[in-house]
């Protein structure tokens, strides 16, 4: 269905009837529109008051002389690597922020999508332009006479119009708004992400640090493993050469120090590794990076932490905001398809002047303006809007689940991690307990040996043991640091505290749709 006001005379644009009912008519449109489809809730946060089942983690966790507890009233920085009191960490971490391509690559994204934000809000406003012509034509003035005599026309002469244009459509249900609201919803989730992204690069720097300095102090301890097995296959050959001892035992101790051999080479794998992620996350080539001589020992262990309810889970995670704003771009694209299937109105309107004179064009020339009004909409469309409409629902249904799949991960991961610390502190103490005795038992051994009641291998031997025993606690001691930056991830990294390189996302419900109801 279309509709059209079309009215021309040889007067000033405005000065007539027509511009101005044209005028009142674009300025009350804007007034009465009205926005159609659901208007975006966030969704209920999980309930609970806690992630984990009464009992699970009764007290504090205790081992090796370090306590970890939960508390509700700790708090989590944005800068949470610094509980860890590692001047190497902090460095690093510094260095990823300032170099990361991911970081960059997350920000430029962001302001992709503030710019076509600010772009789409452009629609709210009247469209105008203005065009200049110039041109040197001849005109047929009437038809062609008789047989034989020539057409009468008016010989070449100059035409010069100038002329400005406004259009303007009015947002009658809100269609235009929706789609605004979607273009900042984008904006929250890109903002989201790039707070998952900086969230990740820093739990990924500390993580690999820890790991590092684990790696290294467990290569040590196997290097010094393989140094005792060649002074006891030293003695054992020695005793086997003198009949005291059998061939099998030197077997045995070559294949054991096979084993080891192979180990601290996969450690020393694993060293360089971790120092060649460092230098990627960095930002550098592995060539350029310097790894820092931190060691195990100089990492503190965070003593308390934050036991966050699930409902604050829900509102402080970027990947589940980044989930609510995806959330509520798809419920504003409803709104869009909704609105298209209603009829559109357009109204416009131009005014100009003419003249054969190119310099008196603006004073003498011929004033001309029209105003249009246009309303159009689809009588049938083989229900291709209708079912837009439809896939819109389901694409929202989709978006719903996608949320609380998210949520729900992220409550796992948290209590995982809540129970891996209780586990590690466990095992932490069973692993100090094997230290102690086999530290013990090579004190006694020694004291044996220098008394002459204990063999040099048996003192070999109680090193050894000595020495795996340090292995295992090693191991425990760089998995319960893993398992708090875990914690510390899991719990969204508190960059919504503030002193972050990251701007802060918006909360998601609240962007601005252009001109209210």
């Amino acid at each position: 269905m279309n509709r059209s006001d079309f009215r021309s005379a040889p007067r000033r644009f405005g000065r007539g009837r027509g511009a101005r009912v044209a005028l009142a008519s674009l300025v009350c449109t804007g007034f009465v529109a009205c926005a159609v489809g659901p208007d975006f809730h966030r969704p209920d946060p999980p309930a609970g008051e806690s992630l984990l089942k009464p009992g699970q983690i009764d007290g504090a966790l205790e081992a090796d002389g370090h306590a970890q507890h939960f508390s509700r009233q700790a708090d989590l920085p944005a800068e949470w690597w610094k509980r860890f009191g590692s001047n190497d960490i902090n460095t690093l971490v510094e260095q990823a922020l300032q170099n990361s391509p991911e970081i960059l690559s997350a920000q430029a994204t962001l302001r992709q999508s503030e710019n076509s934000l600010r772009a789409g809000y452009g629609i709210f406003f009247p469209q105008i332009g203005a065009s200049v012509d110039v041109a040197r034509q001849a005109s047929l003035t009437n038809l062609p006479p008789p047989v034989g005599h020539g057409l009468a026309a008016v010989g070449p002469y100059n035409l010069g119009t100038f002329g400005a244009n406004v259009r303007y459509v009015p947002d009658l249900f809100g269609g235009q708004r929706r789609t605004v609201e979607v273009l900042g919803a984008q904006v929250d989730l890109q903002s989201y992400k790039l707070s998952a992204t900086y969230l990740s690069l820093t739990s990924n720097i500390v993580n690999t640090e820890i790991a590092r300095t684990g790696y290294l102090a467990q290569r040590d301890a196997t290097r010094a493993i393989v140094h005792m097995l060649d002074d006891q296959i030293r003695v054992a050959q020695t005793q086997y050469e003198a009949g005291t001892g059998t061939y099998s035992a030197v077997l045995v101790l070559r294949t054991q120090q096979s084993v080891d051999e192979a180990a601290l080479a996969a450690l020393q794998q694993h060293v360089e590794e971790t120092e060649h992620l460092l230098a990627q996350l960095c930002g550098q080539t592995p060539m350029q990076f310097d790894a820092p001589g931190e060691i195990l020992e100089q990492i503190t262990l965070p003593g308390e932490l934050p036991d966050n309810l699930p409902s604050s889970l829900a509102r402080h995670r970027p990947d589940i905001l980044a989930a609510e704003a995806a959330v509520h771009a798809a419920s504003a694209q409803i709104g869009v398809a909704t609105a298209d299937l209603f009829p559109s109105l357009t109204l416009g309107g131009t005014a100009g002047a003419g003249n054969s004179v190119i310099s008196q064009m603006l004073r003498t020339g011929t004033k001309f303006w029209s105003a249009q009004a246009d309303l159009a909409g689809s009588l049938f469309s083989g229900g291709s809007q209708w079912y837009t409409r439809k896939a819109a629902i389901d694409a929202y249904d989709a978006s719903l689940a996608q949320y609380e799949s998210t949520v729900l991960v992220a409550l796992e991961q948290v209590a995982d991690t809540m129970r891996a610390l209780d586990h590690d502190a466990q095992a932490l103490r069973a692993e100090v307990e094997a230290l102690a005795s086999a530290e013990e038992n090579v004190k006694l051994t020694h004291a044996n040996y220098e008394a002459g009641t204990a063999a040099y291998l048996d003192m070999l031997t109680a090193d050894l043991q000595y020495q795996q025993a340090r292995l295992g606690y090693l191991a425990a001691v760089a998995q319960r640091l893993q398992d708090t930056v875990a914690l510390y991830a899991a719990l969204g990294g508190g960059w919504w505290n503030g002193g972050q390189v990251v701007p802060q996302a918006r909360v998601a419900g609240s962007t601005a749709t252009g001109p209210k109801d």
